[in-house]
């Protein structure tokens, strides 16, 4: 079962620090000058979030809710921005992404970043489906994007499941909103929280209160 979180009306007027400032004008360049090559096939799927308003909301959540450990992690990850900016906050963030082209750019920005500031290696990125293992039988509709990479699971490559992780981010394509919340709900932990970019100023937040999974007991990990 999901809560949700409100958030503060006056969230997207809270102060950015200017080396986060920094990172998202940086990794705002590079995805402008990625789309606009004409020598690289362009991904429909992706769509660029609002780096700050994403910051924002997740610096709120670490400030101020009960969290149930300090693993983030991004569903389709992109150019890593999201990613890490949550290691930027303190998480250990892992990030998701199952288009090599797109893993490659979020590899290239993180390795930058970390050689231009003093930060612990504890942003990983991974080639792989998002989805945990039996996950699609969750979706209502057959053709939805995320259902059709075509490669294994991360998880597996990490060594760890879905409810190992304390906050889950994504930003859902169209109609995909309700199948990104059951998949959460059906493996996260009890106590994670859930972010969903929707869109300009629109953030979404829940955390999840009861399990839902036939033979787990609530609040197991």
């Amino acid at each position: 079962m999901l809560r949700p979180i409100e958030l503060p009306e006056n969230l997207s007027e809270s102060a950015i620090p200017q080396d986060v400032v920094a990172m998202i004008s940086d990794v705002r360049r590079r995805v402008a000058a990625f789309q606009d090559r004409w020598d690289v096939p362009q991904i429909e799927q992706f769509v660029a979030a609002d780096y700050q308003l994403v910051f924002q909301t997740i610096r709120w959540l670490r400030e101020t809710q009960m969290l149930v450990g300090n693993r983030f992690i991004e569903w389709g990850c992109g150019f890593a921005a999201v990613t890490a900016l949550a290691g930027r906050l303190g998480w250990q963030s892992f990030g998701i992404e199952a288009e090599s082209t797109l893993l490659a750019q979020g590899r290239r920005t993180i390795d930058d970043w970390k050689s231009e500031k003093d930060w612990r290696d504890d942003i990983e990125l991974f080639h792989g489906d998002f989805l945990p293992a039996g996950s699609d039988r969750l979706a209502d509709d057959p053709t939805l994007p995320s259902l059709h990479h075509g490669i294994a699971t991360a998880y597996d490559e990490m060594a760890l499941e879905l409810d190992d992780f304390a906050v889950v981010y994504s930003y859902p394509w169209p109609g995909e909103d309700d199948f990104h919340e059951a998949v959460f709900d059906g493996h996260a932990a009890v106590g994670a929280i859930l972010v969903h970019f929707r869109g300009p100023n629109h953030m979404a937040v829940w955390r999840k209160t009861a399990s839902r999974r036939p033979g787990v007991a609530e609040g197991a990990r």
